[in-house]
């Protein structure tokens, strides 16, 4: 596989660090997508100083704000905030030096009229070149959040292809409890796929739990990474040491790794 990722944990970074030098793992910070840190200039600053004290991986992803972040909505306010998040997003990603961020679709797979994912993609296709375009050196991944099925996604994707540094971010969870075998979305997503969110879950919440830990068919992922996306990056998106070296060891037994 490509890369291997972890979510760091600046108030535990020595460890955190450790494990990443025990497996050779990137980070994908998760410090910076609540609106309160995004609005405190001083609070960034003293984040992206606290990592920067330390030697960190070569490799290095982010997760962009999602609460509430819907830049396709009829309500311009909304959408003016949305942008802000996306921007401040950006911004704090470069000061950090990632190689790319993470937004999620937000789609609502309620609101299924052919009028409705219409506009959505036309909208979205819009507002993420545009954004592509403006971002040009930095990857941007969508992910699949409530998305029932690759199908919206894809459409989406087909329209945003000619951008070098746009891919998706397939959500190996969040595909696992959606109306849609994940294998079907690694097959209908894969030659887009640039990034993995795997931990595992219920079948029926999206509950981040340790991989090898829920109900996920963990030799299904493998099969359909090796036959889909093989040179996608992987993030293991679980938090507390315990869980992420429980899934690093799950990994290195099924041989993953």
């Amino acid at each position: 596989m490509e890369k291997l990722l972890i979510i760091p944990d600046i108030n535990d970074l020595e460890n955190t660090l450790s494990l990443s030098e025990e497996y050779n793992l990137g980070f994908e910070y998760n410090d910076f997508f609540v609106p309160g840190v995004l609005d405190d200039d001083k609070a960034i600053e003293n984040i992206v100083s606290g990592y920067k004290t330390e030697k960190l991986p070569d490799y290095t992803t982010m997760h962009g704000a999602f609460f509430d972040v819907i830049p396709f909505s009829v309500d311009e306010k909304i959408k003016e905030i949305s942008m802000l998040r996306i921007n401040q997003s950006l911004s704090v990603a470069k000061k950090i030096g990632v190689k790319a961020v993470v937004f999620h679709t937000n789609y609502n797979s309620f609101l299924n009229s052919a009028s409705y994912i219409d506009s959505w993609v036309k909208q979205n296709t819009e507002i993420w070149q545009g954004i592509l375009s403006e971002n040009k050196d930095i990857n941007i991944y969508l992910e699949n959040m409530f998305d029932d099925s690759p199908c919206v996604l894809k459409e989406l994707a087909d329209n945003l292809k000619n951008n070098e540094n746009f891919g998706i971010c397939l959500d190996w969870a969040h595909a696992s409890i959606s109306d849609v075998e994940p294998c079907e979305w690694a097959k209908a997503l894969g030659e887009y796929v640039k990034h993995v969110h795997i931990n595992d879950n219920d079948l029926k919440s999206d509950l981040h739990l340790a991989w090898g830990s829920g109900q996920i068919d963990r030799f299904k992922f493998y099969d359909c990474y090796e036959k889909y996306f093989n040179e996608a990056t992987v993030l293991i998106e679980t938090s507390g040491s315990e869980n992420k070296k429980k899934s690093l060891e799950q990994l290195k037994n099924d041989k993953f790794i």
